[in-house]
């Protein structure tokens, strides 16, 4: 394996002791409207039907405020390894773990809207060291998006999924891993997508929690359940998608707000754990608040609230529908995740799709909510996918 080029460059993470004051008094300060007009006794769905219970984000902002300690998540990060370089102009920050085993893998992890690299922190080390030796090793490279964390915002227009595939690339290339694997989901499984349809001399094969059916399928031999999913997301993107509207259509109108008031940050993101999770209620069921925290805070701290938005503008409904995926492919669909794709539907794109689950459990961020599952599934379904190449 050739050594990584010197493009690339260490990186620690340490937010200014003025910049947590400053969230910290924001926080105080906050205005905060009247409570919300629906009233259920019971927790359930419905207390969220207007959007996050003014109690949810008053209890969780004075946590913020009082409880959260940010400095511990920093040097979580630091622990894992992170660096900088430049790609196209723009500065690219990642997380590298690199294996202590001979045989390990190169992958690479994408993450999606409203996450980050804190998707990945508290698997990233099961990735790389797994207890069993039969286990597959990986050699972990997780970016954080254009516009995302502590990578660049992007001043021009034009970053978009494949603009960030080819970065990707180029990316692992210069760390010395000239083929590689990779996972992603939300708009990290969008770009797995087309690393796998683009480049498939460069990616051994995928495992993804997205998969988008090209144009002009039709229900005709579903299942039931394929059938329920099909409509699942269709009512998802017609009742409860106006934050992709937005943000694909006036994402710096939505950003002032994101990256002048930690509260209206807070609300926009936890609003959207609490519904995409599997969970009854709240969001913490199954996520603890320092882990909705960790995110939310890098957001706010490298103030990309509206840069981070700008990827809907670039790419919403954009994967090219001629798009196929021929290296081996591994898909799982969690029950609660908002685009659920049925398998008919997805080989049309994945054309050799070697690993294919539907868990009991799980929703839109399954390393937060089952990392345990997570992390045994994403082993075995990249284990399949190299198989498939012997």
């Amino acid at each position: 394996m050739p050594p990584p080029t010197s493009d690339v460059r260490a990186f620690t993470a340490h937010a200014a002791d003025a910049d947590l004051e400053d969230l910290r008094a924001r926080l105080a300060a906050a205005r905060l409207p009247e409570a919300e007009t629906v009233h259920h006794a019971a927790p359930g769905p419905g207390r969220w039907g207007q959007g996050v219970p003014l109690a949810d984000l008053t209890e969780v902002a004075h946590y913020w405020r009082t409880g959260y300690d940010w400095r511990s998540f920093e040097a979580r990060l630091n622990r894992i390894g992170q660096f900088r370089t430049v790609i196209d102009g723009l500065g690219i920050h990642f997380l590298h773990r690199r294996s202590s085993r001979a045989d390990a893998t190169p992958l690479v992890l994408t993450h999606g809207w409203p996450g980050s690299v804190a998707e990945f922190v508290d698997v990233v080390d099961e990735l790389a060291e797994p207890v069993g030796p039969d286990a597959p090793a990986f050699h972990v490279v997780a970016p954080s998006l254009p516009g995302f964390g502590y990578s660049d915002k992007p001043t021009t227009t034009g970053w978009g999924t494949e603009k960030i595939a080819a970065a990707w690339v180029e990316l692992m290339g210069r760390l010395g891993y000239r083929t590689f694997l990779a996972h992603g989901g939300d708009w990290g499984g969008n770009i797995t997508t087309v690393l796998g349809g683009r480049f498939p001399a460069h990616v051994l094969g995928i495992h993804t929690t997205f998969a988008q059916a090209p144009p002009g399928v039709t229900t005709d031999g579903l299942t039931p359940v394929e059938r329920t999913w099909a409509e699942e997301t269709r009512r998802f993107w017609r009742h409860r998608a106006a934050y992709a509207k937005q943000q694909a259509t006036r994402p710096q109108t939505i950003g002032y707000s994101l990256v002048d008031s930690p509260v209206g940050l807070l609300a926009w993101i936890l609003d959207k754990f609490a519904e995409w999770s599997d969970t009854e209620d709240s969001p913490f069921e199954t996520i603890s608040r320092d882990r909705v925290l960790d995110d939310v805070t890098l957001y706010w701290l490298t103030r990309t609230g509206a840069s981070a938005a700008r990827i809907y503008h670039e790419s919403h409904d954009s994967l090219d529908p001629d798009l196929r995926v021929d290296v081996p492919s591994a898909i799982t669909m969690y029950p609660r995740d908002v685009e659920k794709c049925p398998r008919p539907w997805a080989q049309q794109r994945y054309r050799h799709l070697v690993r294919w689950r539907a868990p009991e459990s799980g929703g839109h961020f399954p390393s937060l909510e089952v990392p345990a599952y997570f992390v045994r599934d994403l082993r075995e379904g990249l284990a399949a996918v190299l198989a498939a190449r012997r």
